[in-house]
């Protein structure tokens, strides 16, 4: 396995973009949660990803934030950048993440109501034109695609890898025996649905957790590496509270958590942008400071 290869079955942890209090990004503030990844054992981190606010960021925000986390990192672990949004916004950061240090980019599906099967699979030969040789995960929140074009997704040169973020667990193993076993397929939801995606073939999780609990992530990443799910699902339930907090108000919580949990924390990195929900309600806030208590979290 090359070092790049390796890590992308590890955690890949979504690093969240600090705002200050003129809702300007601070990505000073992103580094001592680059530092405690680091040390915990995290294998691989993102810049641009949905905990990160992608949608949230203009293009340059966008782009200071991949050369924020590279300067960061320097190298210690892979670099993976986020691109989308339209095709030539996709192009540029492509072009722009490599300049600024990524090892590999992620390529957020198109959100676009009038997106067609086979107008994804252009979108991405372009990116990978753009990437010039950086190797590509494809991020799929929606399956209704298909497999064959998944299997075709998968197909053009420099696609290394899905990260999959459906919970259509049979649809996931229908995709991976449809394509080059050469793929690497990454469970796109996160600890809690990690052991079902694993059982049918992917490898690593994508993690929000990482930005406050790294060591949490690396010891149930540790479990499912060695098959010992029965650890693994303890594990988990003992972090469940956290995920579930972040998946209300139709997901609109969940760059809310990991913010408000970072400000408890003592580490506060300001607010979720809209259409984010900020702040937590209070039922909320009680249930996560219960949680930071109840689980021992370690401060900043």
């Amino acid at each position: 396995m090359t070092k790049l290869t390796e890590a992308l079955t590890g955690i890949s942890g979504i690093l969240v973009t600090p705002y200050d209090s003129g809702d300007r990004i601070a990505p000073a503030l992103q580094g001592p949660i680059v530092e405690r990844a680091i040390a915990a054992g995290v294998h691989i981190l993102v810049a641009n990803g949905n905990t990160g606010e992608f949608y949230g960021l203009t293009m340059d925000e966008a782009e200071r934030m991949v050369q924020s986390a590279a300067e960061h990192i320097n190298g210690r672990i892979p670099l993976l950048g986020g691109v989308g949004r339209s095709v030539k916004d996709a192009c540029h950061l492509a072009k722009a993440s490599k300049n600024a240090g990524a090892d590999a980019l992620m390529v957020h599906q198109p959100p676009d109501p009038f997106s067609a099967p086979r107008g994804f699979i252009e979108y991405v030969r372009r990116v990978a034109d753009a990437a010039d040789g950086l190797p590509l995960m494809l991020y799929l929140r929606n399956d209704a695609i298909g497999t064959g074009a998944i299997a075709e997704l998968c197909s053009i040169e420099g696609v290394a890898g899905v990260k999959w973020a459906t919970p259509n667990v049979l649809k996931l193993s229908e995709a991976i025996n449809a394509t080059n076993p050469s793929i690497i397929w990454v469970g796109g939801l996160a600890e809690t649905w990690a052991p079902p995606l694993y059982a049918v073939g992917a490898r690593g999780f994508t993690s929000g957790l990482i930005n406050v609990w790294p060591e949490r992530s690396v010891a149930i990443h540790a479990a499912l590496a060695r098959g010992d799910y029965e650890a693994a699902a303890s594990l988990i339930a003992g972090m469940k509270v956290f995920e579930e907090i972040r998946a209300e108000e139709l997901n609109g919580t969940n760059v809310t958590g990991v913010k408000a949990a970072l400000k408890a924390l003592g580490h506060d990195c300001g607010h979720a942008r809209p259409p984010s929900a900020w702040p937590l309600t209070e039922a909320q806030q009680r249930r996560l400071d219960a949680f930071i208590t109840g689980q021992k979290l370690p401060r900043f």
